[in-house]
């Protein structure tokens, strides 16, 4: 578990400091940046969302069984390593292409903290846990984010096209769905607007189409995920 920690600090030091770069740059290159590390993100946790959905119903039974009869201590540490290591990934792939950088790395290093503090009471056995009930509420906070990740991926792309002298400001494709700006709700800067965006994947102020694809990608997957239960 360590291990797995350490890699994915490594991983979203190595992501925080290609941004930072980057950011120096002129605008239209950062915004094409964060575009494309979104889509490069969606597609990981796309495909990661395919696979939880498709074995997640066997997924616990399955992972003891293959413990059981196949790992060595050895196998059991790599394991657990490739295991923490990818849903680090995950996790500093969000942090990442989030909005707010340090509101969200805050929250991570207390949901690490948190995490860890779990680990040890379950292996103390003093708490148990229903892991059919965890499983759905990762499944569905990682569609809502990957969702949010897809719709944010094209306003940095159109963002870009502005900047690049593509597009002009004035372009039907900037028109927005709603406009929360400097409320509560804003994303970046409201109270609430910031939990909703680290929690749903809220966005106070989005494009048309931005918002058409982000509702299409999460409808799409919680339709393919209640295909998959009815079976």
């Amino acid at each position: 578990m360590f291990t797995g920690l350490v890699v994915s600090i490594l991983l979203g030091a190595v992501l925080w400091l290609i941004s930072s770069f980057i950011d120096n740059g002129s605008g239209a290159v950062a915004k094409l940046w964060e575009s494309g590390a979104s889509l490069v993100a969606v597609v990981f946790i796309s495909y990661f969302i395919f696979w939880m959905i498709k074995h997640g119903s066997s997924m616990a039974g399955e992972v003891r069984k293959s413990v059981d009869d196949h790992l060595s201590g050895r196998g059991l540490f790599l394991l657990s390593t490739v295991a923490v290591a990818r849903e680090g990934a995950e996790i500093a792939l969000f942090a990442f292409t989030s909005d707010n950088k340090p509101v969200y790395l805050g929250g991570t290093l207390t949901g690490v903290i948190l995490a860890a503090l779990l680990a040890w009471l379950i292996y103390k056995s003093l708490v148990k846990l229903n892991i059919g009930l965890i499983f759905k509420i990762t499944l569905i906070y990682l569609i809502l984010q990957a969702a949010y990740l897809t719709g944010y991926s094209i306003h940095e792309l159109l963002s870009a096209f502005k900047e690049l002298g593509l597009l002009n400001s004035d372009n039907f494709l900037f028109n927005k769905v709603y406009d929360f700006k400097d409320t509560i709700l804003d994303h970046k800067t409201g109270t609430l607007g910031i939990l909703l965006n680290v929690s749903i994947g809220w966005y106070s102020r989005p494009e048309y189409i931005q918002f058409i694809i982000q509702i299409l990608y999460l409808s799409g997957f919680m339709s393919f995920w209640k295909k998959y239960q009815i079976r």
